[in-house]
Formats: structure tokens, C-alpha cells, sequence
């Protein structure tokens, strides 16, 4: 019997050792994937939960996680009329670390859920937003409207900025790489790293020329990535751009799908790849723009999650962007947590640490392919 698309036929070894479980599982090959599924997105569930917990609990004044708890259930008008915790405490749980941990989570799913599309639309496994310069054009296009003070739309100007630079590269990043009709890893790679050295070079010098140099220092070490400073009012547009990311690319999953059999398959399917694909930046580079206007450019999550949790459950897009956006926020709450902690008092930019667990991530990566393409005799 054919496997059903999305899933895998299981090894006739593992079929012969299980008995009746395993042919009955058998009949219905989607089951041992769903159970697969189900339980990682539970498993997910729970640590994002305690993730939270631990982001809200941890800092200079230790709150118990219990009475964190209490504390969120009273907001929600949930607890009882005498609170058994300070006002004081009560301040730094809600406004000072619940729009940090939030933002954080946010930005982590938004990350993880670009890495995913930016692999299957250029079908490439090293593909991810700050490796290909993404984030780099979207930090310029922010640091400009702070340099030059620009507020054509008022409010949301940054994000427009951010966008629009992370949109115009990435359409040079995927022009430059994509010679001779084909895209390959090393070409990718390498055109991204070489417009996000210019674009970092052009953002630093915005910066250092600029006359504003105390806001300066502060925007420099911005770049770096950080959730620090962030406010409830300015978490609605990082959310919003997360909700309509996921809404979108959980509709265009079967797109998503038929691009990992090749385009030539694709076309043949009924897909128009060149439309589909261009669509698919313009809302890649919405997601990112956002995302790094609020929190900075943040290395690597997008390019770790996706190959992590596809380990978990399989290669169809319907089940791995869910579990990458888990994935990816408890990540990003987690490896903030360790930012706020390692050095205390002093804080460590949660981008320097992503980047020290994505670089050999990123290595070994890149090892795994060449093997594979030697194995195949591709150049």
C-alpha cells in the first residue's frame, strides 16, 4: 500500500517486532505520525507553559512561581479580593517582565515560522532570516528611520522601514543567488552573508555619524537583539504579524509542500511557483521586518527549529509550522531567561546567545549537506 503523502511507511523491521499494534497502525499509516504530532505539540505546550512561568519568576527579585501565577489569575480578575503579594511585585511581574516574555515568544514563533517558508520556497536547508541578510536589511531600513527621523506613518514607521529593507533584500539576495536557472547552498549562503556584510557596514555608519550619539549607543546595541525595554502598547504589532504569518502559510501548507518536490513538479501540479514565491516574500518580509523593528535581528532560530522539530514530526508543513512557532518561542524565552541570569546584573543581548548555539548548529549543517551532495554527485 502507498504511503499517504505527508507521511512515511515505517521500517519493516520495527513492523515485524511490534505485533498486533503495529499492523493495526498499519491499516491506517497516518496514525503513528498524528500520535507523533499530537504528543510533540503536547510536549511543546508544557514547556512553553513553563517557560513563561520561569520568565516571569526569574530576575533580581525572585517571585515564587506559584504566586506568579496568582498574580496573572488576579489581573484576569480570577484571584481573590486580598492579594498575599506586594504591589511592588505585583508591578514587576505585569509590566516589567510579562510584555518581555511575551515579546520574546512572539518573536521566537515569528522567527522559527520564516525559517520554515524561507527553506521550502528556495529549497534550501541553510536558508533563514539573518543568514540570508534578511534581518540586516530590515535593521537598516529601522536604524534610517531612527537616523534620518522619518515618520511618514506615523507610529508603525520603523516596522514600515524594517520591511521594506528586509523585502528589497531579500529579492537581491534571491536574484543574485539564483544563476543559471538553480539555486544552491553555497551560492545562497554566500550572497546572503555578502549583502548583510555591506548592509551591517551602511548601519554602522549611520550610526557612528550620526549626532544623536547617547540614542545612538543604545540603537548599536539594539543590533545585537534584545527584548529588554518593550511596553504592552508596542506588543500588538509583533502579535498581529505573527497571527496573520501563521493564518497565512497554515493555508498555503500544500504550496508549501509541493515546492520540496521541485518546481518543474510543482508547475505540474497547478502551481504558478513564481507568483506563489513572490507572494510568499512580500509576507516573509512583513513577519521579519516586524519582528526585528521590535526585538532587533536575531540570529539562527530561524534556521535551527525548523530542522529540530522536523526530527519530531516528518517534513509536511501542516505539522511543522505549528510545532517550529512552539519550538521556536519556548527557545527564545528559555535562551532569554539565560541572558538575564548568566551575568546578572549585567545582561547579555539574547542575540549574542542564539548566535553561539546557531553557529555550530549552522557548521554542522553545512557538513550534513556536503556529505549529502557528494553522495549524490552534485557540485
Amino acid at each position: 500500500m502507498t504511503a499517504p503523502a505527508g507521511t512515511s511507511a515505517p521500517p519493516s523491521g520495527a513492523a515485524r517486532g511490534s505485533g498486533h499494534g503495529n499492523r493495526k497502525a498499519d491499516r491506517d499509516g497516518n496514525r503513528p505520525r498524528r500520535w507523533s504530532f499530537t504528543v510533540t505539540l503536547a510536549v511543546l505546550g508544557v514547556l512553553l507553559l513553563a517557560s513563561l512561568t520561569a520568565g516571569l519568576a526569574t530576575g533580581s527579585v525572585h517571585v515564587p512561581p506559584g504566586q506568579v501565577w496568582g498574580i496573572v489569575a488576579h489581573a484576569l480578575g480570577a484571584g481573590g479580593p486580598d492579594p498575599a503579594w506586594s504591589q511592588a511585585r505585583e508591578t514587576i511581574v505585569l509590566d516589567v517582565r510579562a510584555p518581555r516574555v511575551l515579546l520574546g515568544a512572539v518573536t521566537g514563533a515569528g522567527l522559527a515560522l520564516v525559517g520554515t517558508a524561507m527553506q521550502a520556497l528556495v529549497r534550501n536547508p541553510l536558508a533563514e532570516p539573518y543568514l540570508l541578510g534578511v534581518s540586516s536589511g530590515a535593521s537598516l531600513g529601522a536604524v534610517s528611520v531612527f537616523v534620518f527621523g522619518v515618520s511618514v506613518f506615523g507610529p508603525v514607521s520603523l516596522s514600515a522601514a524594517a520591511f521594506a529593507g528586509a523585502l528589497l533584500t531579500l529579492l537581491l539576495v534571491y536574484t543574485t543567488a539564483r544563476t543559471g536557472g538553480r539555486i544552491t547552498s553555497v551560492r545562497l549562503v554566500l550572497s546572503g552573508v555578502a549583502v548583510a556584510a555591506v548592509l551591517s557596514a551602511v548601519t554602522n555608519l549611520l550610526l557612528l555619524t550620526t549626532e544623536q550619539g547617547n540614542e545612538a549607543r543604545a540603537v548599536l546595541a539594539w543590533t545585537l537583539g534584545g527584548l529588554g525595554g518593550v511596553q504592552w502598547d508596542s506588543l500588538w504589532l509583533p502579535g498581529a504579524a505573527l497571527l496573520l504569518g501563521i493564518v497565512v502559510l497554515l493555508i498555503q501548507a500544500r504550496p508549501l509542500n509541493l515546492l520540496l518536490a521541485g518546481e518543474e513538479a510543482a508547475t505540474t501540479m497547478g502551481l504558478d511557483v513564481a507568483r506563489f514565491r513572490s507572494r510568499m516574500f512580500v509576507l516573509l518580509s512583513l513577519v521579519t521586518g516586524v519582528l526585528v523593528a521590535a526585538a532587533g535581528p536575531i540570529a539562527f532560530v530561524g534556521l535551527m527549529l525548523p530542522h529540530i522539530v522536523r526530527l519530531f514530526v516528518g517534513g509536511d508543513h501542516r505539522r511543522v509550522l505549528p510545532a517550529a512557532a512552539l519550538g521556536g518561542a519556548v527557545f527564545l524565552v528559555c535562551t532569554d531567561i539565560a541572558a538575564r541570569s548568566l551575568t546578572a546584573p549585567m545582561e547579555i543581548p539574547v542575540g549574542v546567545l542564539t548566535a553561539l548555539c546557531g553557529g555550530p548548529f549552522f557548521l554542522w549543517l553545512m557538513r550534513r549537506e556536503a556529505r549529502r551532495n557528494t553522495d549524490r554527485g552534485v557540485a
